[in-house]
């Protein structure tokens, strides 16, 4: 069997991955699909976490429109994270990965509390912990989040899951045909260049404490499996030695 090249990972997936092509709520085929390749990793012996986003359910920019306030409509996509990792959750059971979901707003009905040394125990036992509702504070974001907790459980690396984009580039390949991708970057690149790879505060916490980001294009099947394998694929983004 080949050895990954990272024992503990965060893989960060996006609401709008659980979307599909619908571009709205869950869908059954994409989650299943997710699912497999992530049973693919948990099999070669990586330990797993995830933060999954909302955007599938709630977007900050409805309650914008509705006149809400910041914070009620940062509650309200946390409550959407919620949602995803316990469909996420019920998927990976289904398909014999045993797992967790770790949420920072206490919901002891649906889910564990997050508690960092219970999460890494649960790592360790070959759980896959699903971390939601972000950092339970409004005004930061899922990226922030999985910098976090990726820096709290001492991940190797971020698995950034991007959907149908195959790293980094100096712009929107989608709205420019010449948009050149970046094999590698460093955190201070990011930042400096306005790249939207993360927000700026969780590229700084990343560039902190050293923790190195892949970006990479999920929809490929078989990518997350090169990704923990080593192989080059996507954007790597880490402190310059």
């Amino acid at each position: 069997m080949q050895q990954p090249k990272f024992k503990r990972v965060i893989l960060k997936l996006s609401g709008e991955a659980m979307a599909g092509d619908k571009g709205y709520g869950i869908d059954p085929q994409t989650i299943q699909g997710m699912v497999h390749e992530i049973k693919e990793i948990t099999d070669l012996g990586v330990e797993v976490a995830i933060v999954v986003g909302g955007g599938n359910i709630w977007r900050g920019h409805i309650g914008e429109e509705m006149g809400m306030e910041r914070a009620q409509a940062d509650y309200m996509g946390m409550l959407a994270t919620v949602m995803n990792a316990l469909a996420l959750q019920d998927v990976l059971e289904n398909n014999g990965v045993e797992s967790r979901v770790q949420t920072a707003l206490d919901m002891r009905q649906v889910a564990e509390q997050y508690i960092r040394r219970k999460a890494i125990r649960h790592l360790e036992k070959g759980r896959v912990v699903i971390f939601a509702a972000g950092t339970g504070n409004p005004y930061f974001s899922t990226d922030t989040n999985a910098a976090l907790r990726a820096a709290e459980i001492n991940a190797d690396v971020i698995l950034m899951a991007k959907n149908n984009v195959d790293g980094v580039y100096d712009s929107d390949p989608r709205h420019n045909k010449d948009a050149v991708m970046f094999d590698s970057l460093s955190h201070l690149d990011v930042i400096a260049k306005g790249l939207k790879v993360m927000d700026s505060t969780a590229s700084s916490l990343s560039m902190d404490n050293d923790i190195p980001l892949i970006v990479f294009n999920m929809n490929k099947p078989g990518n997350i499996r090169r990704v923990v394998l080593g192989e080059e694929i996507g954007t790597t983004i880490q402190n310059k030695e």
